[in-house]
């Protein structure tokens, strides 16, 4: 399908962009800031609406591109079928409210909207992955299974070695268990992005 073709190309084009400006916005940075203690949103704040904030909305949009041709592929069912969607959408809308409700700066007390902002990065956190692996039953997506699954699990360990962090290590290496966790979960869009270029068929009664 040309358009499903279209909707994986345009998400990879914004992943990469994404992907860039985050680079970008970390070599930005003047202050003296560890990437391994503190996190994406901690090098963020320091530079409010920045591009680390740029990246976080273009990868939204990108995920909004894959949507769309999911539902040209594969159209929503009653039951089950509406359920990833619902979960990617609510990954998207938790990269839009970090984007624009910043975090508290390093060392410094949590905010109602630093609080704001760090439960809407746990639900994208955790939705995407519980989407990924739903995404891998899908008929369509059926080349790309085992490597949804594969990330899925990764990202979920990871996800745990950060709330570990977060808590009773003391943010030990926080930074750098978010930075592998973002990196496997936007893998995760990724896969599904490459098999919408390869031009799937729809599923039928499936």
């Amino acid at each position: 399908m040309p358009g499903t073709r279209n909707t994986g190309l345009l998400a990879l084009g914004g992943i990469a962009l994404a992907a860039l400006l985050t680079v970008i916005g970390h070599l930005e940075v003047n202050d003296d800031l560890d990437p391994w203690a503190l996190t994406i949103s901690d090098f963020a704040v320091s530079d409010r609406g920045g591009v680390i904030d740029i990246a976080m909305i273009v990868l939204a949009l990108a995920t909004v591109a894959l949507l769309y041709g999911l539902r040209r592929t594969d159209p929503p069912r009653p039951n089950s079928g509406r359920t990833v969607e619902l979960l990617l959408g609510a990954w998207v809308a938790g990269l839009l409210l970090a984007a624009v409700v910043p975090t508290n700066e390093p060392g410094t007390a949590m905010t109602t909207a630093a609080y704001l902002h760090r439960y809407a990065s746990v639900v994208a956190f955790l939705a995407l992955p519980v989407g990924g692996w739903l995404l891998a039953r899908r008929p369509d997506l059926a080349p790309a299974a085992r490597t949804l699954r594969t990330l899925v699990l990764l990202s979920l360990a990871l996800a745990a070695a950060m709330i570990w962090s977060a808590y009773p290590g003391d943010r030990l290496l926080i930074g750098l268990a978010e930075r592998l966790l973002i990196l496997t979960e936007v893998a995760v869009l990724a896969a599904v992005a490459i098999t919408q270029t390869r031009g799937v068929t729809p599923a039928r009664g499936a």
